[in-house]
């Protein structure tokens, strides 16, 4: 890791008030899924056309995100099974700064990504007050359905581009834990680009040149995958194969 902080101090930082021009609640993501040996090279050809977010000096943050789903897990089965119109319910905790919001996020059948959220310091595990509000508005079924389900776990660093209204999350050293089960996926790395509507973009022309396709899984379908081996996961098999060339043999996923 020390390494990759140090790639990452050559960037020109921004600040959070700064990046709120670029929230892009309402956008298209765009995901790759590389190798760590992969995003030293990448970072040093990107440092001139991103800055990259700060929070309390440090360029790297720690996040724990605990999703949650119905006892069936039918909101993983959407995922699996392609279809649109899904959402994904989950509390986050920005470990640096003790926030925490609890957010909705709802996949189109356009392809957008449109997310909710509202500050809220802890997850809960029964829904009540502003929470089970905030979900009774946003969710077409009932939130006392949803149950803690599963906690997704990693660090992450955050490009916003010079000029241009994008933004590129960068996710490592990514955890899943699910009951008793712990899997870690070092070596992992999991960019997502987000702008308003894709575009011409200096990361997704590196993307190209780095012979790297478009493509991953949810954090969420892939900590269920690999921790839950009750599911149905016939649609992700080929993406689980990718993962582990990724990992095991430093070869990009798809090439």
């Amino acid at each position: 890791m020390s390494g990759i902080r140090d790639i990452l101090n050559e960037f020109e930082p921004i600040t959070l008030e700064e990046m709120d021009g670029v929230k892009l609640m309402s956008r298209t993501d765009t995901k790759f899924l590389f190798n760590e040996d992969q995003f030293t090279l990448m970072m040093n050809i990107a440092k001139n056309q991103y800055r990259i977010l700060e929070v309390n000096g440090k360029r790297i943050s720690r996040y724990k995100t605990l999703y949650y789903d119905t006892a069936g897990l039918s909101l993983y089965a959407k995922h699996q099974s392609g279809k649109l119109n899904r959402y994904k319910v989950r509390h986050r905790t920005y470990v640096e700064t003790e926030a925490g919001f609890l957010e909705v996020k709802f996949k189109n059948n356009k392809g957008r990504t449109i997310k909710k959220r509202i500050e809220e310091q802890c997850p809960q595990d029964l829904w009540e007050g502003e929470g089970k509000n905030f979900l009774t508005k946003m969710l077409p079924f009932g939130p006392e359905t949803l149950v803690p389900t599963m906690w997704v776990n990693y660090s992450r660093c955050t490009l916003v581009h010079n000029t241009v209204p994008e933004r590129v999350t960068i996710d490592l050293d990514l955890e899943f834990v699910k009951n008793e089960t712990t899997k870690k996926m070092t070596g992992l790395v999991v960019a997502e680009v987000k702008q308003d509507k894709r575009a011409a973009s200096f990361f997704l022309t590196m993307m190209k040149k780095f012979r790297i396709r478009e493509g991953g899984m949810s954090k969420y379908c892939l900590g269920i995958a690999l921790t839950d081996q009750t599911v149905k996961k016939n649609n992700f098999k080929q993406k689980l194969i990718a993962l582990k060339h990724i990992i095991d043999y430093d070869t990009p996923a798809n090439s």
